[in-house]
């Protein structure tokens, strides 16, 4: 089967996962149970390839073996990981691809809207000139994030085992609900027995990602005092005016819409409340692990500026950590990061290694042991009606994983 055909296969399971995932205080893994539909599909077929210790656990993880061939079995053993779930950000049902061949640099009519998918908006639509592009038809989200990485860690293990090269042990991982950020969570690394790993999730062709945010989550809790308003002075104490103050005190530029590259940012994701009390919820990214807690640091010196300025216990703040930079694990033994730079060259790629402005599988599983850069897949515009890919670069993701391979055995 080729890759194609896997992908299309794939996005016609509806995966979503769900942010609202928490049941009697404990987080449900997987969020959403129609994710075991395409992991008990991908266990079959790992199995049908011949894979060894091949289980879909109860919380949806999907693993699987191919062992080493006669010789390589002292060879590193490598892991690719890719997750089965959409994101809940757009619709994930009834995809309904638009297969374009030789495609012509023009802007795509997404039939099922109506709506374009302009070049103006996706400038690497240029580089996809001549190439069998696959779109959405503008009504969900196309899927491949990440079931094109699905696609092309099968197909790669299906060609490998068709050609009889020399390998080492390869195994292979689904998670769920990765993008709800509890991928990594209920991981089982006591199973999946790589020396390293690779998450197949990114998007540009020739990415090796290994320098990602600092993240955690920060909300605000409000307590305000309600009087009535023909009688408050100095006596009431308006929530929503705080929380608004808050917001204020933080830098106006430090903020997604503002920031690119290695520059961290407050982002407030909801405010809501009333006089009485009000809620402001923040996602706190940095690079730079000074700079982050720096920025952790200024949360907290504006709780206690407002408690006293309103009252103690006015204001609360609770943080959860969310992940870490990989580059810190990365560093300590970058031959990960090598042999991928160096499978990318041997194909005649560049190896791209661009910050990443968000967080993988890959980094929770670093610092749980695994050092797990991200790759590219060769999908853009993922989490909308926008989403594309081509062919010809999943078929490019597949070759590097290939390479990656022999390069081990060697």
């Amino acid at each position: 089967m080729t890759v194609q055909e896997r992908f299309l296969s794939y996005v016609s399971y509806w995966t979503t996962s769900d942010d609202n995932n928490m049941v009697d205080g404990t987080v449900k893994i997987p969020s959403t149970d129609r994710q075991f539909a395409l992991a008990n599909a991908l266990a079959e077929e790992l199995n049908s390839l011949g894979l060894q210790r091949v289980i879909v656990t109860k919380h949806c993880y999907v693993y699987g073996l191919l062992p080493a061939t006669a010789g390589c079995q002292k060879k590193k053993a490598v892991g690719f990981i890719s997750h089965i779930d959409t994101s809940p950000d757009f619709c994930g049902q009834n995809v309904k691809p638009q297969i374009i061949p030789n495609y012509d640099g023009k802007d795509v009519l997404l039939k099922g809207s109506g709506e374009f998918l302009k070049v103006s908006a996706f400038p690497s639509l240029k580089t996809l000139v001549g190439r069998t592009l696959i779109t959405t038809d503008g009504t969900t989200l196309l899927g491949a994030d990440d079931k094109a990485g699905i696609a092309e860690i099968i197909t790669a293990v299906e060609e490998i085992i068709t050609s009889g090269e020399p390998h080492g042990d390869i195994w292979v991982g689904f998670t769920p609900d990765e993008e709800v950020g509890c991928g990594a969570n209920l991981f089982d690394l006591d199973y999946f027995q790589a020396d390293f790993a690779y998450t197949l999730d990114g998007d540009y062709e020739g990415e090796v990602a290994y320098d990602n945010f600092n993240a955690a989550s920060a909300t605000f809790s409000i307590c305000g005092v309600n009087v009535h308003p023909g009688s408050a002075k100095d006596i009431m104490v308006n929530a929503a005016l705080v929380a608004c103050e808050i917001q204020s005190l933080l830098p106006p530029t430090e903020t997604p819409a503002h920031t690119e590259g290695r520059e961290g940012f407050f982002h407030l994701t909801d405010i809501s409340g009333d006089v009485a009390a009000a809620t402001l919820s923040y996602i706190v990214r940095d690079h730079d692990k000074d700079l982050f807690e720096a920025r952790l640091s200024r949360l907290r010196a504006l709780e206690c500026e407002m408690n006293q300025k309103y009252g103690a216990n006015c204001v609360t703040l609770s943080i959860s950590p969310s992940y870490s930079n990989m580059k810190e694990v990365i560093d300590q033994d970058p031959t990960v990061i090598e042999v991928a730079k160096t499978a990318l060259s041997n194909l005649g790629m560049e190896p791209l290694s661009r910050p990443v402005r968000g967080g993988t599988d890959g980094a929770r599983l670093s610092f749980m042991g695994l050092p797990c850069p991200n790759l590219g897949t060769g999908g853009y515009g993922f989490h909308g009606p926008f989403e594309h890919i081509s062919v010809e670069g999943m078929e490019a993701a597949t070759s590097v994983i290939r390479e990656i391979v022999r390069l081990i055995a060697q």
